[in-house]
């Protein structure tokens, strides 16, 4: 797998702005696209695949889509829905600010699908959407995926805690362990 110079440029660039500020979700977006390859998932893809709940998705391709939280929120009181409803509003978070992106093909379909998902994995998880709780769900991510932008996320949140945030190294270590 090759990356052209320009690439890894801009992937470097991003990675060293995450490094500095890691709650600048708009520069994992772009760390992402810089590191955008079909074969950089193949292995995630393949694995994936074995199992036949993942390979009838790969097949169905089922998206989240549009998320109402309000219609979420009146759901009843333990379910997935409405803790995800009460976790996006108390986050302020907003899902229609992650970008909706295609999945035409088994790559974008993954990319896509870890995109839609992420903030369900934090309810899930019970990991907040702090420093420490972006690293434990990355550490996550890694564990049941291998995904190739968890390693970089959790090499960046680390120098980043090394460099500038060494206070609250001990509470992302065990975000880490515990992921």
């Amino acid at each position: 797998m090759r990356f052209a110079p320009l690439q890894v440029a801009q992937a470097a660039v991003a990675f060293l702005q995450i490094v500095r500020d890691p709650n600048k979700l708009e520069k994992v977006f772009e760390l992402r696209s810089s590191l955008e390859n079909p074969k950089i998932l193949d292995p995630v893809i393949a694995a994936l695949k074995t199992d036949p709940k993942a390979a009838s998705a790969f097949r169905d391709r089922p998206r989240v889509g549009r998320v109402d939280l309000d219609a979420l929120a009146r759901l009843p009181e333990g379910t997935l829905g409405h803790a995800f409803a009460r976790f996006m509003r108390a986050q302020n978070l907003d899902p229609a600010a992650i970008p909706t992106l295609p999945g035409r093909t088994e790559y974008e379909f993954v990319s896509a699908h870890l995109y839609e998902t992420h903030d369900i994995w934090h309810v899930v998880t019970g990991f907040g959407t702090d420093v420490a709780g972006e690293l434990g769900l990355q550490a996550f991510t890694l564990a049941q995926l291998g995904t190739p932008l968890a390693y970089v996320l959790l090499a960046a949140g680390m120098l980043g805690t090394l460099f500038f945030d060494r206070d609250d190294g001990e509470r992302r270590m065990e975000a880490i362990t515990r992921g």
